[in-house]
């Protein structure tokens, strides 16, 4: 008996310790609160007479290269209303200055903060840590000190500047938040992701690197996220889980999407033919840490049962691969153009009601890079798709190669309209192909010379 009572007592105290431990060590949840897109004035929109203009003032361009514009320009999947750097509008694109990308990263991160502050009522003061991710500007002091000397921010708050990472880095500025908000308790954090393009638009003649300037477009966000439990009920998202993968040690990824001069010394984006293979190869290899985490054991089961057989009887058929609707309800790609959003939609047997946001973002906005995934988020809130424990699943790809995926948890409705306000009626487009420049440029493919 006394036996019995002595391993029950041990019992306890070990049961005892667990949960003390478990309180004060559980994981600190990753919420935001808010986020706000960047909506570039009218003036800064890049109708098809605008782009037409800035296509023939550019010397160093031939029929065959207007050919090539032409024909991209239409199949893009990008509209009428994307918003272009102030300089290229104006014509000064040969000639770009300091003074006018840092207008342009002012009027972004400024414009969106303040609403961002506007409307969740948080103080910049109270900000324990901001994140600012534009990769192709190098400004001192840096942009990061541009955001706390603009808005007063305490002299202890945790700065992180990240440049160089491209299109997929605000999952990555996300990920760096989540890891510290698991040393740090009830803090806040600013995450502020954009891109500039005033002085990194391409002027020389090489397709491969003319590609960017139709599809790179002026955008950004700002994210509000917290780890504080009292703030649950006012957060909108809640982050389940993150994998970040890295093929950069891989040559021909490493290569595929590089910023280099041409020959003749102008500085651009250098696509190469190994993207979609880097792409594909950087998807694959996440989401085969990510898949376990988010879908359910049972499909899971169901998918290696059907493998099995299929391996053993050397057969396929349409259910052999795995259904990630099964964990998933919502999926938010990266709106890097069309042809990722078409290879991206195959590979993971996604219908079009599926790819609808990404198609739409990239034809309202165009690829804002590290921005673009908010953009594509904030349409399926602005269509009042998003309820109430919905998962959303986010796939970002940056140069390098990287591959950042996530899952969020919807934790309320969402039907704030955003920076779609004045035309989610109209979407969505049965067809985003741009025939305007079809029609106003059609000389061009009449041209022999």
């Amino acid at each position: 008996m006394e036996l019995f009572i002595t391993i029950f007592l041990v019992f306890l105290y070990f049961m005892f310790v667990f949960f003390i431990y478990k309180l004060l060590w559980r994981t600190q949840s990753c919420y935001i609160v808010a986020y706000e897109c960047y909506k570039a004035p009218d003036d800064m929109k890049l109708d098809t007479e605008t782009c037409g203009n800035l296509v023939l003032r550019n010397k160093n361009l031939g029929v065959g290269e207007y050919k090539f514009l032409l024909q991209a320009m239409v199949n893009a999947g990008i509209g009428e209303e994307t918003y272009g750097p102030r300089n290229v509008i104006a014509g000064r694109e040969e000639s770009p200055n300091l003074s006018n990308a840092l207008s342009e990263i002012d009027d972004i991160v400024f414009g969106t903060l303040d609403k961002l502050f506007a409307k969740t009522g948080v103080l910049p003061s109270e900000i324990d840590v901001l994140v600012v991710t534009i990769s192709m500007i190098s400004s001192v002091p840096s942009i990061p000190a541009r955001v706390i000397n603009r808005y007063k921010m305490r002299e202890d708050v945790k700065v992180f500047n990240l440049s160089g990472m491209g299109c997929s880095a605000s999952l990555i500025a996300v990920d760096l938040v989540n890891h510290l908000f698991q040393t740090y308790k009830n803090q806040f954090a600013i995450v502020v992701s954009s891109e500039s393009l005033s002085p990194n638009w391409y002027v020389g003649k090489e397709r491969s690197m003319m590609l960017p300037n139709i599809l790179f477009r002026i955008g950004g966000c700002s994210l509000l996220l917290t780890n504080k439990r009292g703030l649950k009920h006012r957060a909108i998202l809640k982050l389940n889980h993150l994998v970040r993968t890295h093929v950069g040690s891989i040559d021909e990824a490493y290569g595929s999407c590089t910023r280099i001069e041409d020959d003749q010394g102008n500085c651009g984006f250098f696509l190469t033919k190994n993207l979609p293979k880097a792409a594909a190869k950087a998807v694959s290899m996440n989401l085969r840490v990510l898949v376990p985490k988010m879908l359910p054991l049972r499909e899971l089961i169901r998918y290696s049962v059907v493998t099995y057989w299929r391996n053993k009887s050397k057969t396929s058929s349409p259910e052999s691969g795995l259904n990630l609707k099964s964990g998933i309800d919502y999926f938010c790609i990266h709106p890097g153009g069309r042809a990722v959003i078409d290879a991206m939609g195959r590979s993971l047997g996604l219908n079009e009601y599926d790819l609808e946001p990404t198609r739409m973002a990239l034809h309202r906005f165009g690829n804002t890079s590290a921005a673009g995934l908010w953009y594509v988020l904030s349409y399926m809130e602005a269509k009042k798709r998003l309820k109430k424990g919905d998962r959303i699943l986010m796939i970002s790809l940056g140069a390098g190669f990287k591959c950042n995926n996530c899952v969020w948890e919807v934790m309320k409705n969402l039907d704030d309209v955003n920076v779609w306000e004045d035309c989610i009626g109209r979407y969505p487009l049965k067809c985003t192909a741009n025939t305007s420049f079809l029609e106003k440029y059609s000389w061009v493919n009449e041209s022999s010379h």
